[in-house]
């Protein structure tokens, strides 16, 4: 049986290409494909491999001195849900934009666990916002109920957005969440630091651990995940729309033409009838072969288990 695994774990690593070298030959030798980031302010990885093989690598990163202490978390997959190993020295984690040294984890919202996440948005407070720190194309498949959703296509882009919004958050509750925790981490802290809401929050664990616990709770849709799967059904809800019809559904497709290579949602039949192109546009200029065409986006989808 096969799985993928997500991590992350902020720790100060002093020679990250050591542990580049360290992580390319034990995931060489263990059959892994994904992509883990190593920065001097962490690691995060997404992998895909056999259970047995994933179980190991558990056992050997909590070996490691930096390393123990993981909160790993597994969904159903496998090596086929990546193109290749990929492992780099990157100077963040998670691409903020904001060096590490001015914005660190350490005053990062209060972490609340699926339970408590649960308990918070039921009770309904007023002053309670839920707030999505992920990309546009992530909550337009899944979010949860009444959560503000940020116009951004890049993490990059949250900073910006939250000093436009100040007012926003002035006197909240505010419970942020992203996929699988790690963005929330800076994020929260960047929302602390302006020291305009009530208490600001981050799901731990993120929507992954969330919906674990609740998959008919108040996260709707499909969670997003950055691999060839696309996205992981949670529950029956649909909550996007073809681009080009503007029907119902939540499949993500990339333009056919190379040079668009626009990600979008497509129903089945406008996906035929365009041959895998988002518009008329691109589907005339592949016709005429004045552009170069690209291989589709390889799907694979499942759906989380409790």
């Amino acid at each position: 049986m096969n799985k993928v695994l997500l991590y992350y774990k902020y720790i100060a690593i002093k020679y990250p290409k050591q542990v580049v070298k360290w992580q390319q030959t034990v995931c060489t030798q263990l059959g892994f494909t994904g992509r883990i980031l190593v920065s001097h302010e962490g690691i995060n990885g997404t992998l895909g491999g056999t259970t047995e093989n994933i179980n190991r690598y558990k056992q050997l990163m909590s070996e490691h001195e930096l390393f123990d202490n993981i909160d790993f978390k597994e969904s159903d997959g496998g090596p086929e849900c990546f193109p290749r190993l990929s492992i780099r020295v990157r100077n963040e984690a998670v691409s903020l934009g904001i060096p590490y040294n001015q914005l660190t984890p350490e005053n990062s919202g209060q972490h609340l666990t699926p339970q408590e996440t649960h308990a918070l948005i039921s009770q309904k407070p007023e002053d309670l916002i839920i707030f999505d720190a992920r990309n546009d194309y992530e909550w337009k498949i899944g979010r949860f109920e009444n959560a503000i959703t940020p116009d951004i296509q890049n993490f990059r882009e949250l900073p910006d957005y939250i000093e436009k919004n100040l007012e926003t958050f002035k006197d909240k509750q505010v419970l942020m969440y992203c996929t699988g925790g790690i963005r929330c981490e800076r994020a929260s802290a960047y929302l602390n630091e302006k020291n305009i809401a009530k208490k600001v929050y981050q799901m731990n664990g993120g929507i992954h651990r969330y919906v674990e616990q609740y998959p008919d709770g108040f996260f709707r849709g499909k969670n997003y995940v950055f691999d060839n799967r696309i996205a992981v059904a949670v529950n029956n809800d649909i909550l996007g729309s073809c681009l080009l019809c503007n029907t119902p559904c939540d499949d993500y497709y990339n333009c056919l033409n190379a040079l668009c290579n626009k990600h979008f949602i497509g129903c089945a039949p406008c996906v035929t009838t365009f041959e895998k192109t988002c518009s008329q546009t691109c589907k005339t200029l592949i016709a005429e072969k004045k552009t170069s065409v690209r291989p589709p986006f390889n799907k694979f989808q499942t759906t989380l288990t409790k």
